[in-house]
């Protein structure tokens, strides 16, 4: 985080924390604007999903984007915690507090943000607005930022299934929505590719987001620690914030995690773990959120809805664990996987 932060001023309550300032860069100096002569705007306003900044996953990925784009085009920006317990009401509060104030584009991080940046937009038209995870929003100034996160998770379930010496694997999704129904079909699709003997554990934390699966570690290190007792040598997560404790239980009992969104390997958070981190199904929002902020201060903003797959490289199996690396038959088979559904030969399932 910033350095030097100046707090920005939040006219209503309930808009949530602030990260950072808008004028200043990562080392505290003022930057200024881009430059161009077509961008006027005072930088990216990124909105953050349940769990926030920290989560070492799909937040923290956002962030990244945030803070590349800040940096390349030196501009400002200012990125913004939920609250606890918000509302709907909230969300639409803290979006069109970005707009007002002069943020381009605004990015709402996560498909809860859907209600919130369709009413923002219709409100400030000449904002552009961003979603990551949904693809419901339909207004001329919103980008739909979606992804094949079956694919990430096809190619998740073969690395699963070629290390397992049990037979034995799991799944552990942080809310029980469609979702991270894609996650699940995608890894099940591709355990049983190689194997369609191989058992899973499957394990949904709860059945809404405000119940805390996507920001309850301690619920995820309860769900890993049932699938390795009954069995399980390698459990993959699509959960957040949660899925910290499904690596902790993992690293812990020394048996294979897979991490989701980030490159989970590389989380200085996770570091003590990191050995038993096989590698991650990665999704790039980081890159999303770049692309989009480029676009605009280009001064031609994206459109409509993006979606990112295996043949982009915004999604794919991460190969940081040296311990990976080196089954080189593990990484033949997915890469094969890999090449197998970019050239269509395999089509992945959205539902389990």
């Amino acid at each position: 985080m910033t350095a030097t932060l100046a707090v920005l001023a939040l006219a209503a309550a309930g808009c949530g924390k602030t990260s950072s300032e808008a004028s200043q860069d990562d080392d505290g100096k003022d930057k200024g604007s881009t430059g161009s002569s077509s961008y006027k705007a005072k930088g990216i306003g990124l909105a953050y999903d349940i769990g926030g900044q920290g989560d070492q996953s799909f937040n923290d990925a956002a962030y990244a984007g945030y803070t590349k784009a800040r940096k390349k085009f030196k501009i400002g920006g200012v990125d913004m915690e939920p609250g606890d317990g918000e509302s709907s009401a909230d969300k639409v509060q803290r979006l069109e507090q970005l707009a007002r104030q002069g943020y381009d584009p605004v990015v709402g991080v996560g498909f809860v943000y859907a209600p919130a940046v369709q009413a923002a937009a219709e409100k400030f038209p000449k904002t552009t607005f961003g979603i990551i995870d949904d693809n419901t929003v339909k207004a001329d100034n919103v980008v739909d930022l979606v992804f094949h996160e079956e694919q990430g998770s096809y190619l998740a379930g073969v690395a699963a299934a070629e290390v397992s010496k049990a037979k034995h694997v799991g799944f552990v999704g942080g809310v029980d929505i469609p979702l991270i129904h894609k996650f699940e079909a995608g890894f099940v699709q591709g355990v049983k590719s190689v194997d369609p003997e191989i058992k899973i554990e499957k394990r949904y934390l709860t059945e809404k987001p405000e119940e805390g699966g996507f920001s309850s570690p301690d619920r995820g290190q309860n769900a890993a620690s049932g699938q390795i007792e009954a069995g399980a040598d390698v459990i993959y997560h699509a959960a957040g914030l949660s899925g910290q404790g499904v690596i902790q239980e993992a690293g812990s009992q020394k048996v294979w995690a897979i991490g989701v969104d980030s490159d989970q390997y590389r989380q200085k958070a996770l570091a003590k773990y990191k050995q038993y981190i096989l590698g991650s199904a990665f999704k790039d929002v980081g890159g999303a959120v770049y692309d989009l902020t480029k676009s605009v201060v280009e001064g031609k903003p994206m459109k409509g809805e993006q979606r990112y797959d295996l043949k982009s490289g915004r999604v794919g199996f991460s190969d940081s664990n040296p311990k990976y690396a080196a089954m080189k038959d593990v990484v033949a088979a997915v890469e094969k996987a890999r090449k197998d559904i970019i050239g269509g030969k395999v089509e992945v399932k959205i539902v389990p």
